[in-house]
């Protein structure tokens, strides 16, 4: 068997095993992650602002977010082929183009129906990066630190989302959310460092030779997925998904319109939580990536899910802002960075090598399906029922908890599992 890792030398710190080229390939991944998420929270601050502006009803602004996030499951099929058939260093390079262009194209937007547009297009961008940037990142790191690095990645989320909230906090008053979006452009700066750093991962190159040498090349891997002998693997990664993309947005999508809306809070005070949530959201990378490299993937997950539950209520179910500040930020630890931190390795580790991309990229972003609803249907339920954002959203961040849970029942662990270069499904 052909394997990423090697021989693990302990005798070293973790952080000097990786070699120069596998520490400057995860940092392209994880500015490629940090930059997405600027690209897309930013718009989550803006939606009362872009309402208002266009005189369009909440809903339907909310409808944008649905949008990015449906189109993001045709950019991440899309892109997993091409990463499984061509390599992951092109697709990278043209998703992270893809969706920096199109959130400047939108801030030019003359009706809502184009900016519509425009943001759907940068779903399928988004949505191109995260599978190719994650095997990309995954196959290339040791196994000894792989949790821990996979879950600092993802937990770069909460950066890009603090970095948003500060340039909403600190710009919107005199740039607007036109200048907001324009300056979304920024991160199309990275392809010029991943075309002259990052080189395509040794597992997938030997995958691939392989793959060609013995005439079984993997033209169609979507559907391998779906096979009896995978089937069950891949419908839990889904169900895992789809609960962790509920609960996320059930936390995290409408709180900026929460506070806007039915609180009535000035840019800097909605801000504030937002950012600090943000912060906590990557800082829970690093505990909850050093733990599941210690104890496994799955119980990060059941842990992080029944402690998501008890918090939620308590800035929720109260209007005193430090409350709310304190107890949203503290749902970064759980509901936030801890229940979506351990998906590049997770996903990475249960599918073979010659799938990899295209299956982390599908079992992701159809949950982005299920995620993209809870925008809607919150705001349906706030506005035309006359329920306010607080209990809708308390609501969806139990029940999708609850299931995160079960879903996890029903899942394998893979903690020191050898990513392989063996043709295993082709």
């Amino acid at each position: 068997m052909a394997v990423i890792a090697g021989n693990i030398d302990k005798s070293i710190p973790w952080w000097r095993e990786p070699t120069r080229e596998q520490w400057l390939t995860w940092v392209a991944a994880w500015l490629g992650w940090t930059l997405d998420a600027f690209d897309f929270t930013i718009f989550l601050l803006l939606m009362v602002p872009i309402s208002q502006d266009f005189n369009v009803p909440l809903t339907e602004v909310t409808a944008v977010f649905t949008i990015t996030l449906w189109m993001r499951l045709v950019g991440a099929t899309v892109s997993g082929w091409a990463a499984d058939r061509i390599g992951r260093k092109t697709p990278l390079m043209i998703s992270i183009g893809w969706y920096s262009v199109c959130n400047f194209i939108a801030a030019f937007s003359p009706a809502f129906w184009f900016l519509f547009l425009f943001r759907a297009l940068l779903g399928i961008g988004m949505g191109a990066e995260w599978p190719v940037g994650a095997a990309l990142a995954m196959e290339n790191w040791p196994i000894r630190s792989r949790g821990f690095m996979g879950a600092v990645l993802q937990g770069s989320w909460g950066l890009g989302a603090l970095l948003s909230s500060a340039a909403y906090g600190l710009l919107y008053d005199s740039i607007g959310w036109r200048g907001l979006l324009a300056i979304g452009v920024l991160p199309a700066f990275l392809i010029i460092y991943v075309r002259r750093y990052v080189k395509e991962p040794p597992v997938w190159l030997e995958n691939r030779r392989r793959q060609r040498a013995e005439g079984r090349e993997m033209k169609m891997p979507l559907f391998s997925i779906f096979r009896r002998n995978m089937l069950g693997n891949t419908l839990t990664a889904c169900w895992m998904m789809a609960s962790a993309f509920v609960v996320g947005y059930s936390v995290g999508g409408m709180f900026p319109s929460y506070l806007q809306r039915d609180l009535h809070l000035a840019p800097a005070m909605v801000a504030l939580p937002v950012m600090l949530q943000s912060f906590v959201f990557f800082l829970a990378g690093i505990l909850w990536g050093w733990f599941a490299d210690r104890f496994g993937r799955r119980w990060v997950l059941i842990i992080t899910a029944v402690l998501t539950i008890p918090v939620a209520p308590l800035y929720l179910l109260t209007t005193n802002y430090t409350m709310i500040v304190v107890f949203f930020t503290l749902q970064g630890l759980f509901g936030g960075g801890g229940l979506h931190t351990q998906h590049p390795h997770y996903l990475s580790e249960r599918f073979p090598t010659e799938v990899r991309a295209t299956a982390a990229g599908f079992c992701y972003h159809q949950g982005a399906i299920w995620g993209g609803l809870v925008g809607p249907v919150l705001a349906y339920l706030a506005i035309n029922m006359h329920l306010g954002f607080a209990v809708p959203m308390l609501i969806g961040t139990t029940v999708a908890s609850v299931s995160m849970i079960l879903a996890m029942v029903f899942s394998p662990e893979t903690r020191g599992k050898e990513l392989v270069a063996d043709l295993v499904l082709a």
